[in-house]
């Protein structure tokens, strides 16, 4: 497998607001929401490509179709995205992670924005996404 560069990481929060009064309020970082969907995000801090503060619900509904997370799951607290070169690529990758024992939250399927991306959940409980974001190369 070979990863590019990271695509986004994003802290998952199960108390947005509170997340927001600390990412915005007080670190100042330049989060915009694009609705009233609550996730806040940008591309503009500095050493990311991608920086959001996702919550809990929309984490759990890209993951499981569904807006509560897993029980039998460890809750996750972050979410990393690795970016590789194309959409071949992403298919290899999670064959070599199935290979390797590691099991996906969800194959990988194409988001609204046109970003294709697996997830798995990994060792330390931290969503990991492998992704090809068109956008981006």
């Amino acid at each position: 497998m070979e990863i590019e560069f990271v695509t986004s990481i994003a802290m998952i929060a199960p108390d947005p607001p509170r997340s927001r009064a600390l990412y915005v309020d007080t670190l100042g970082l330049p989060l915009t929401d694009d609705g009233d969907s609550g996730y806040f995000h940008s591309e503009k801090v500095a050493g990311t490509r991608h920086f959001g503060v996702w919550p809990l619900p929309q984490a759990a509904q890209a993951c499981f179709g569904e807006r509560d997370w897993p029980a039998d799951l460890p809750v996750p607290q972050v979410s990393i995205e690795f970016e590789v070169a194309d959409l071949d690529a992403l298919t290899a990758a999670c064959e070599e992670l199935a290979a390797a024992g590691h099991q996906l939250l969800h194959p990988p399927r194409e988001e609204p924005w046109g970003q294709s991306v697996a997830r798995l959940l990994s060792p330390e409980g931290a969503i990991v996404g492998i992704s090809f974001a068109p956008m981006l190369h």
